[in-house]
Parts: structure tokens; C-alpha cells; sequence
């Protein structure tokens, strides 16, 4: 059975309502055969929504609309780190085995200035898929265009979850020491 096309604002609308009422990523093409549209649509409309000011962010794994639970403190840090693309999973691992959830990586380019991408990754699970995205893609790593350097924003619901986990990343080498 062929689907009707979703057109223009509505199809906005339902996009940004899939995205709320989910829980996991959903990706460009399933948003795309949810509407009838290609992918390179969704990613138009995705851009029109953040323009509007939608928290949707990109993920590995798909779009996800970012929400914070009423009452819940999330407690974030910026953190400095530097080693070898061979490290990512252990640096991910370390992090999120302690409830500690990954936002992003930045990095300072010297022609394009500050580049953030997000990453959100938050158990082990998520860490392997961005691995294996990564493996499959062949994609560089932001870290590789400044000889490992970069910053990770990282949240969790206490400040002590931060400290322990930037403790055994410290332990592991990884964090970026003045």
C-alpha cells in the first residue's frame, strides 16, 4: 500500500511529535518512509526546525529531541582530553560506565574556528554502535585533525559521577593535563 505524502508544515509537525514522543534516536530514512519524502527532505526539515529553535540534535544513531525531565538536576562539565583514535572506545567506556552521558566532541580548527559534533552516547551499548558506525564509515574522528586534542561536554544527575569519571579517565592517561 503506498503511503500519501506528508506535505510541508504538517509534515514538520508530525516529524517534531515522533521525535518527542520517542525515547531512542530515529533516523533520517525511518522519518523518511514515515512521511513518504527522501531523506534529503527530512534533513531540510530537520534544519527549518532547528532554525525555529527545536532542540533536535544529529546523532550517530539517528535524530533525537532533547528533553529534560522536570525536577531532575542534570549537572554538565567540559572536559579536556588527548590521546589516539585507537583510544575512543576506552575513553567512551570509562565515561559512560559511570552514568555519565557523552554530548559531544570539540575541537579548536584552525581555519573554521570552534567545531562541535554531538555525539550522546550514555551506556555501552550506544559507545559500540558509535564504534561500529565509525569502523563501517571510515569517517575520521574530529581528534585527528588536532593531533588528539579535543573537549567532551559530559552531564549526569550528580557532580560526583562527573569527578569519578574524570578521575579514571585521568588514571587511564586521557585527560588533557596543564
Amino acid at each position: 500500500m503506498v503511503q500519501k505524502k506528508i506535505l510541508g508544515d504538517e509534515r514538520r509537525s508530525f516529524i517534531l511529535q515522533l521525535l518527542k514522543d520517542s525515547s531512542q534516536p530515529i533516523t533520517g530514512s525511518e522519518l523518511a518512509e514515515k512521511t513518504s519524502v527522501s531523506r534529503q527532505v527530512i534533513v531540510g526539515d530537520i534544519t527549518l526546525l532547528k532554525a525555529k529553535g527545536e532542540p533536535i540534535i544529529a546523532t550517530s544513531q539517528g535524530y533525537m529531541f532533547l528533553k529534560q525531565a522536570a525536577g531532575n538536576s542534570i549537572y554538565e562539565r567540559t572536559i579536556a582530553c588527548n590521546h589516539q583514535p585507537a583510544d575512543t572506545e576506552k575513553e567512551l567506556n570509562i565515561i559512560v560506565d559511570h552514568g555519565v552521558t557523552v554530548k559531544d566532541v570539540k575541537i579548536e580548527h584552525a581555519i573554521y574556528g570552534d567545531l562541535t559534533a554531538s555525539i550522546m552516547v550514555s551506556n555501552r551499548q550506544e559507545v559500540q554502535q558509535f564504534i561500529e558506525k565509525l569502523k563501517t564509515t571510515k569517517a575520521p574522528l574530529l581528534l585527528e585533525l588536532t593531533g588528539g586534542i579535543h573537549l567532551h561536554t559530559l552531564s549526569a544527575p550528580s557532580e560526583s559521577a562527573l569527578d569519578k569519571a574524570e578521575a579514571d579517565l585521568k588514571k587511564a592517561g586521557i585527560v588533557l593535563e596543564s
